[in-house]
């Protein structure tokens, strides 16, 4: 098969040819590594190739309903067995997994043909995909712009067609953020929908949800479809929808009563594309008849989020402490990055723990009081267009004095002394909009609904109630038809541009 060809379906279209023998797994396969040769040069999405397994697979009888599909995971939380699962970090880059990951599992009963593992920083804890363990992966729509992350790999492979959808994570905007840089779909199911096991059960109290990133609504709702439902070991039952994510996807919602906000919840600065990327899909609302205004969820969001990284940074602390009893590596295995944000978790009381998580039940309790008020929250998914690769780097001198810092043990001294509460918020003030879903455990999705006057993607961001999936696939797919996106397409990749170094 013909690029030019295969990329006129998604994921469904593609299992639908192979259903009818129109074409066989093994051309479906020839045609994504042929692909990914093309353009990983320039792009950098996969740090695993999996071909001759893929192949192997390929070549024999394939059931479900995305039989023979090419399909890539993440690098992380996605374990495939026999593989490292490398979490961006060079400490595991070299540690085959003893089993499959529950979602993993669920892909390959579905007839997924898994060929490779995607980029992502280390442990996920960036917003960009910029690890040294994998290198810079950068966006196909402009190559000196960052995908996002952490599930920029994935984001990038789909924007730049070598797959229809990959497997991509979300812990405080990890699934939205790529789909926001890349011109992409990107659900963050609701806490518990999709198991997370069988490894570490529910990493940062429920917050990390397994998911998908594609092209199309249908994909996202299918792939769903495939992920969702009951796990024996898992810490609770989360109930399905009565038909299918899928049907769902193809109805059309009732006339919604929809609440937005512009304004950054932490205070930060917002750019005019990030507005207008929102003033737009007002528009397009308004025009399906939906009844749209601005509102207020009246969460203190600055707070939250500086619970969201107090527990972030704990959790980080404790993946490098037993990253290290595993594989036996010192502190030089990690990065310089992860090792100070490893240093402010460890500087966390038991107290100040226990009371940040606490807090997590004021702010479910606010956003469903929200939520009684209106049907779903409309905010921009990023306040900035992708940043440009280098842009987030630590800088020098951050560097030479969490160092010293690192060295005289007075990492609470640094948290408490602003010194890196700078950082943080230079950060977290381009992704604020995010972190909100995952603390209080609500499906959330962004779509590509608009594209910067450079002609970089730009998405916005759903946030719905509990169990809400099946409504923000309703909507999306409703605003698909109105605004359809998926014949845009990247520019042929062009040259870097080395400044952004």
């Amino acid at each position: 098969m013909e690029y030019a060809e295969y990329r006129r379906y998604d994921a469904v279209g593609l299992a639908g040819l192979v259903a009818r023998g129109e074409v066989s797994p093994v051309e479906l396969l020839d045609t994504a590594l042929a692909r990914l040769d093309a353009v990983d040069p320039a792009l950098n999405t996969v740090v695993q190739r999996l071909d001759d397994r893929a192949r192997v697979r390929a070549d024999g009888p394939l059931t479900g309903p995305f039989a023979g599909v090419p399909f890539l995971v993440k690098d992380l939380l996605q374990d495939v067995i026999g593989t490292p699962t490398g979490s961006g970090s060079r400490a595991l880059a070299d540690l085959p997994v003893a089993q499959n990951a529950v979602v993993v599992d669920r892909w390959v009963d579905a007839g997924l043909v898994i060929f490779g593992k995607t980029n992502t920083p280390e442990f996920g804890a960036k917003g960009i995909t910029e690890p040294e363990s994998g290198g810079i992966t950068r966006n196909p729509w402009n190559r000196a712009l960052t995908p996002g992350g952490s599930s920029g790999g994935s984001a990038a492979a789909v924007a730049a067609g070598v797959v229809p959808a990959a497997g991509a994570n979300d812990g405080g905007g990890s699934i939205r953020i790529p789909a926001a840089c890349c011109g992409l779909v990107g659900l963050k199911p609701g806490r518990g929908v999709v198991p997370t096991g069988p490894v570490g059960g529910e990493p940062l109290h429920g917050a990390v949800s397994n998911g998908v990133i594609s092209r199309t609504v249908r994909d996202s709702a299918a792939m769903l479809d495939v992920m969702a439902g009951p796990y024996p070991a898992a810490p609770y039952s989360v109930d399905r929808v009565s038909s299918s994510y899928a049907a769902e996807a193809n109805t059309p919602p009732r006339r919604l009563r929809i609440g937005y906000a512009t304004a950054s919840p932490i205070g930060t600065g917002v750019d005019p594309e990030a507005v207008a990327a929102v003033e737009r899909a007002v528009v397009l609302l308004d025009e399906l008849g939906h009844r749209v205004e601005p509102a207020d969820t009246g969460i203190d969001e600055r707070r939250l989020a500086a619970d969201f990284l107090t527990m972030w940074f704990a959790s980080l602390a404790l993946e490098v402490d037993d990253t290290r009893r595993r594989t036996g590596c010192g502190s030089d295995g990690f990065e310089f990055d992860t090792r100070i944000m490893a240093a402010l978790g460890r500087s966390v009381s038991a107290p100040d723990y226990l009371a940040a998580h606490a807090r997590w039940a004021d702010y479910v309790r606010d956003l469903s009081a929200f939520h009684e008020r209106y049907d779903l929250l409309l905010t921009p998914t990023l306040a900035y267009p992708p940043a440009r690769v280098g842009e987030l780097t630590t800088p020098t001198w951050m560097r030479t004095l969490g160092s010293v810092l690192m060295t005289a043990r007075l990492g609470r001294l640094a948290r408490w002394g602003g010194l890196i509460d700078k950082v943080i918020d230079d950060n977290l003030g381009r992704t604020p909009y995010t972190q909100l879903a995952n603390i209080t455990g609500r499906p959330a999705i962004s779509v590509p609904l608009h594209w910067t006057a450079e002609g970089v993607p730009l998405g916005v961001q759903f946030v719905a109630p509990l169990g809400g999936e099946a409504l923000l696939l309703s909507l999306a797919g409703e605003l698909e038809q109105a605004r359809p996106w998926f014949d845009k397409q990247p520019p042929l990749l062009p040259a870097p541009d080395v400044s952004s170094k």
